[in-house]
């Protein structure tokens, strides 16, 4: 069969999506990435075909994005209160559905919608697989008759906040019932031969690599994955080679902290120099900018812009990181306790929050950072063997979870179930050309 991975320009959203691709191509389907130019560099490395379409978004240029996520300590999504989202009233779903879509998801799909539509309706692809704000896969998938499904990068936030707003969109009187993200999908739908339906929002099932112990939204078909950790080009240096000598410990905060947000959350010197007189050798990932505005360096510290962290992860004793879905599953694979700083974006904190509560990591909120705290709860990390057990379990379960490989057969069934069910016309307006699934 034909699969369309779909992401827009975020890489390291795609970058979770890259082992299932692998897994598609080996077992003989055609696979291709279609994706913003941007991104386009990124995906041909990691081996898949790339198909450019549309233009690049401008998400990281919009007022919105630098006065929520940059200038502000704020979530820029909602506010995940202890709750989340069972915390979040009618007004601040429907005050929350306005903003993001005006700022975000319109803007990153917009630019590329109608592009990915006409690729679709070419190459007719049996199932088309999208990263959960790509929407316009879910509305190119639609347009051409493809099964179409969600691939996760973390906890399913949007499904969990949409199961919540469908909830209190039915106890609303007519007049309320407000859906901004229903009526914008269902614009662009039928813009191209289409019409709204759920499914736009959450596609036909769901791919996770998260573990059922940090929660799914409860109507929802998830086909579990297990995590396979990508991190895009890796060479092991000669060092990682070798066994430690110290307890060593991974210092990682992120990616999209400095390339999109132009900083860290908390202070890298205020870390370096809390764990600076501990008998540890620490590992710390710091890009060239961030590293020259270092005033020092302790001794038991090694300053690395990039390491491959699946080839680090099983050398150390413990991990201090963002909450980034990618370190946090690097980590938890290999069974590492983890001390997780979360801000208050997105994902970080819900992720953060679960496997604390599970005795399965530690937390401190990113705004809550003190040296004295950091250095005590990796003291804690590296000396309970109860926080050990609990990664270990964490570990237990995720590697119990189907290997990519292993899941292309039900992807095979579901696609089976639900290809067909679009206008599946050609881009000249003529009779479908549908395949057989093959």
């Amino acid at each position: 069969m034909r699969v369309l991975l779909v992401s827009y320009a975020e890489k390291t959203h795609f970058l979770s999506m890259v082992p299932l691709g692998w897994a598609l191509r080996t077992a003989g389907h055609e696979v291709r990435v279609a994706t913003q130019p941007e991104l386009a560099d990124a995906v041909a490395d990691t081996g898949l075909t790339v198909v450019p379409v549309g233009r690049d978004h401008t998400l990281y240029r919009h007022r919105e994005w630098a006065r929520r996520f940059g200038e502000e300590e704020g979530s820029g999504f909602f506010d995940m209160g202890e709750s989340w989202p069972d915390d979040l009233t009618w007004q601040d779903l429907t005050w929350g559905y306005r903003e993001v879509v005006s700022w975000w998801w319109r803007t990153v799909n917009g630019p590329m919608v109608d592009d990915l539509t006409d690729f679709c309706l070419r190459w007719e692809p049996d199932l088309v697989l999208w990263e959960p704000g790509t929407f316009a896969g879910a509305v190119a998938a639609q347009a051409s008759g493809a099964a179409h499904a969600r691939v996760l990068w973390s906890v399913d936030l949007f499904g969990w906040m949409r199961e919540r707003f469908l909830r209190l969109l039915a106890e609303q009187p007519p007049g309320r019932r407000e859906d901004v993200l229903a009526r914008w999908l269902g614009a662009q739908a039928e813009r191209l031969g289409g019409r709204f339906e759920e499914e736009l929002t959450r596609g036909h099932f769901t791919v996770t690599h998260m573990p059922a112990s940090l929660g799914r939204a409860d109507g929802l078909h998830y086909v579990p994955m297990r995590y396979v950790p990508y991190n895009g080009r890796a060479v092991v240096p000669e060092w990682l080679r070798l066994p430690p000598e110290r307890p060593r410990v991974c210092l990682s905060l992120g990616l999209s902290a400095t390339e999109r947000l132009g900083r860290y959350a908390v202070s890298m010197q205020g870390l370096l120099d809390a764990l600076g007189d501990l008998d540890v050798e620490v590992v710390a990932t710091v890009p060239p900018r961030q590293r020259a505005e270092l005033a020092s360096v302790p001794p038991n510290t090694r300053l690395v812009s990039f390491v491959p962290l699946h080839a680090l992860m099983p050398t150390c004793s413990a991990v201090i990181d963002h909450g980034g879905p990618g370190t946090v599953c690097t980590a938890a694979v290999h069974g590492v306790p983890q001390l997780i700083l979360p801000r208050r974006l997105l994902d970080d904190r819900l992720v953060a929050r679960g496997l604390a509560d599970q005795g399965m990591a530690l937390m401190i909120p990113s705004d809550d950072v003190t040296e004295e705290t950091t250095r005590d709860h990796l003291l804690r990390l590296l000396g309970e063997p109860d926080l050990r057990r609990g990664a270990e379990r964490l570990r237990d379960e995720m590697t119990a979870m189907p290997a990519p490989n292993d899941v292309v057969a039900e992807l095979e069934r579901l696609t089976a179930l639900h290809r067909g069910g679009g206008a599946a016309r050609p881009a000249d307006g003529g009779p479908s050309r549908r395949r057989a699934v093959s």
